[in-house]
C-alpha cells in the first residue's frame, strides 16, 4: 500500500534523485543514450522494475531519448511508489 508524499519528502526524493523535476503531480526525468537500442535497452530494464512494483510510468521514447514521467494515480498524487521507482530506476546507473 503506497502513501502520499508530503511536500518536505517530496523535496527530499529530488535532492537525492537531483536529475528528476516535479511537474505538478508527477515526476519526470529524460535520459539520453547513443543509439535507439541503448535506449530500448534501458526500457527494458525498466519495464522489469515496473512489473514488479506494479507501478508503472508514462513514458516516450524517440530514438536514443527516453523520457520517464510517474506518478500514483491510485494515491492521487506523488507517493512511496513514485520514491521506490525512481531509486530501482537511478540505481541502473
Amino acid at each position: 500500500m503506497s502513501t502520499l508524499l508530503s511536500e518536505a519528502q517530496i523535496a527530499t526524493v529530488l535532492e537525492d534523485h537531483p536529475h528528476w523535476e516535479r511537474d505538478g503531480d508527477r515526476l519526470t526525468r529524460t535520459y539520453a543514450f547513443g543509439s535507439f537500442v541503448d535506449a530500448f535497452g534501458f526500457m527494458t530494464q525498466v519495464a522489469l522494475i515496473a512489473e514488479r512494483l506494479f507501478h508503472h510510468p508514462e513514458w516516450s521514447n524517440v530514438y536514443g531519448t527516453v523520457v520517464i514521467a510517474i506518478t500514483d494515480h491510485d494515491a492521487g498524487g506523488i507517493s512511496t511508489n513514485d520514491q521506490a521507482f525512481i531509486e530501482r530506476v537511478d540505481a541502473l546507473g
